[in-house]
């Protein structure tokens, strides 16, 4: 009994690092690259998006994070508490600012930075609903990646159903290993999701 708690213990932290927050936006544009039409880009020019979007969504966020819990010498879990993601949260709105900031300095087409948009909108609701609850951006980033998808779907008419399916078993997953992390309630991990859905479906309409 204790070796499959162990198990499922260390299966729910592999799930948590694996879809860390900060690789959704880039999942969001794999999907959009390879799903949609826009899969007749050259390769080049694709690979181009991704590794920018790589680098100020996921590799400049999560490496200014780690040398900021290096200095203040904190715990992983000092960390994730309500008031030690103040400083994480400023980061990755930063990060993410930086990148639409540089996709339309390389006029880049307005539906591409709409998902940084739609991903940055998630960071400042969640930085503000942060001051009274501690809502999972774990599900914050995948429910705004669905509803990023799901926007594109309505906007230019493909049907990315399987990807939706997979995204939605994702953040039942995802949920479940932070609920048994014992890091977010139900509530949170539902708040999260939701707020990441709304935020994410409704920016990319608008933006």
């Amino acid at each position: 009994m204790r070796d499959n708690n162990r198990i499922i213990l260390i299966m729910a932290r592999y799930i948590s690092l694996l879809f860390t927050p900060f690789y959704l936006p880039l999942v969001a544009f794999v999907v959009l690259f390879f799903v949609s039409y826009l899969s007749i880009l050259p390769l080049a020019y694709k690979l181009m998006v991704l590794l920018i979007v790589w680098i100020f969504t996921c590799l400049i966020p999560t490496t200014l994070i780690r040398l900021y819990q290096r200095y203040q010498g904190w715990s992983f879990l000092k960390l994730l508490s309500k008031e030690g993601r103040i400083v994480p949260y400023v980061i990755s709105i930063a990060s993410y600012f930086a990148c639409f900031y540089i996709m339309n300095s390389l006029h880049m087409p307005h539906f591409m930075s709409s998902i940084v948009v739609a991903a940055l909108a998630i960071q400042i609701l969640g930085a503000i609903i942060n001051n009274w609850w501690k809502i999972s951006t774990h599900t914050a980033a995948i429910g705004g990646t669905t509803g990023a998808i799901a926007a594109f779907c309505y906007i230019y008419g493909f049907n990315p159903i399987w990807w939706l399916c997979i995204l939605i078993i994702l953040a039942g997953i995802i949920g479940t290993g932070r609920m048994i992390l014992r890091i977010h309630t139900l509530g949170e991990i539902c708040g999260g999701y939701l707020l990441g859905l709304g935020a994410g479906f409704i920016a990319v309409i608008l933006s």
